[in-house]
């Protein structure tokens, strides 16, 4: 895993496969040549359709429930994206997190999901914009961190992938200060450093485009990227990921 990883999280868009198919289509021949490792993390209802593309991108869901089956109306389970073909899911996104109220709690029983059907999860923390006033932000990822990988081996939270999303900037424009960023990643670092077994990758998102983007790599030190809204511009998804 020495690839940058460049993630992109469609959310709720776009409104028709075709579009879907579209910009995947304009994605995927540059992407495919890319030394870095791509993920597009569409709609749940575009994920077979972009599977079947049968593209070096990795496709991803934005989020699974924690039981494999059940009487859980409008829950999708990690062992179905499995065996559809995903590879990647998106767990304790802010908005997830903030629409469906989850815990860390929750987030923690989500990651052990992915993990028992072999995804990848993409574990998303970060604090909002009160909380880094009042430079509460290492306290409250060291809680939502450690809540959320409780009981996981240290061998297993090396397949982890961990995304630092401060709430304050997704989807705002005001892009972190990547100074200020690296600080957080070597505060993760070595939180993690004493949990897991092996090396991990950790990457950032909120507000990234081709213009900051090679910045948190520079000077963050990130091992990739999650992006929103610029994933579903192939010019600047394309950007972006040449700017690795």
């Amino acid at each position: 895993m020495n690839k940058k990883i460049i993630i992109g999280n469609w959310k709720c868009n776009p409104l028709t496969l075709n579009e879907a198919l579209k910009i995947f289509s304009k994605i995927k021949t540059e992407a495919e040549i890319s030394k870095t490792e791509a993920v597009i993390c569409p709609p749940n209802i575009f994920l077979k359709d972009l599977i079947a593309e049968k593209s070096k991108i990795k496709i991803g869901a934005q989020d699974c429930f924690y039981e494999d089956k059940g009487p859980f109306t409008g829950e999708v389970s990690a062992a179905m994206l499995k065996k559809i073909g995903c590879q990647y899911v998106i767990i304790g996104h802010s908005e997830t997190r903030k629409i469906n109220q989850e815990t860390d709690k929750d987030i923690n029983k989500k990651i052990i999901a992915a993990l028992k059907n072999k995804l990848i999860p993409i574990f998303c923390y970060g604090e909002n914009r009160e909380e880094h006033i009042k430079k509460l932000t290492f306290q409250v990822l060291k809680k939502q961190i450690e809540e959320g990988i409780d009981n996981i081996s240290p061998a297993d939270l090396s397949k982890i992938i961990f995304a630092y999303e401060p709430i304050w900037s997704i989807g705002t424009g005001n892009f972190a200060d990547p100074y200020e960023i690296n600080e957080t990643k070597q505060f993760i670092i070595n939180l993690l450093s004493k949990k897991a077994k092996g090396s991990f990758k950790i990457v950032y998102g909120g507000s990234v485009n081709s213009n900051n983007a090679s910045k948190y790599f520079s000077i963050s030190g990130m091992d990739g990227l999650l992006i929103g809204a610029a994933s579903l511009n192939p010019n600047e998804f394309l950007k972006i990921i040449k700017s690795v």
